[in-house]
C-alpha cells in the first residue's frame, strides 16, 4: 500500500482543493491530510473562516481522503511521514523546494496549482464585490 501524505488549512474549500486532493490520492492507494489547527494558523498569521472541527468534518466527506490528523507545527512533518509510514508528501508548487529536506524520508512531489483559484483570490473578490 502507498500512503501519500499533505498538508494545508483547506479553508473556504474549493475546486482547486479537490482537484489538489484528488491528484495526491491517484498517486497512491491512501491519503492522509495533516490539516492546520486553529492554533497553528494563529502562528502563522492565518485566520481561517471555518473551525478545525468544521474543516476537518469537510475534509472527511471527501472520498478521496483517507484520513485527517492536525497539523500543530511546522517542525512535525518528518514524524509525521515516519509514523504514519508515508511513501510520499505531495505539496503544492507554491511550495517548490522548501520541503527537500524530508527526501531522504520519502518522496516528494510539488504538484501545479489550479490557475484561476485560490483562497487568496476567494477573499480578495468578496472583499471587493462588497466595497
Amino acid at each position: 500500500m502507498k500512503r501519500i501524505l499533505t498538508y494545508g488549512t483547506y479553508d473556504l474549500l474549493h475546486w482547486g482543493h479537490i482537484r489538489l486532493l484528488k491528484r495526491a490520492k491517484e498517486m497512491g492507494d491512501y491519503l492522509i491530510v495533516a490539516l492546520s489547527t486553529d492554533e497553528f494558523n494563529a502562528i502563522k498569521g492565518k485566520k481561517a473562516y471555518h473551525p478545525y472541527e468544521e474543516r476537518k468534518m469537510m475534509l472527511e466527506a471527501i472520498r478521496y481522503v483517507d484520513l485527517v490528523i492536525p497539523e500543530n507545527t511546522w517542525e512535525q512533518k518528518k514524524d509525521d511521514i515516519q509514523n504514519y509510514f508515508a511513501d510520499a508528501l505531495v505539496m503544492g508548487d507554491d511550495w517548490e523546494g522548501k520541503f527537500d529536506d524530508l527526501k531522504e524520508y520519502c518522496e516528494i512531489v510539488y504538484l501545479p496549482r489550479t490557475d484561476g483559484i485560490s483562497t487568496t483570490k476567494i477573499k480578495h473578490d468578496l472583499e471587493s464585490t462588497t466595497e
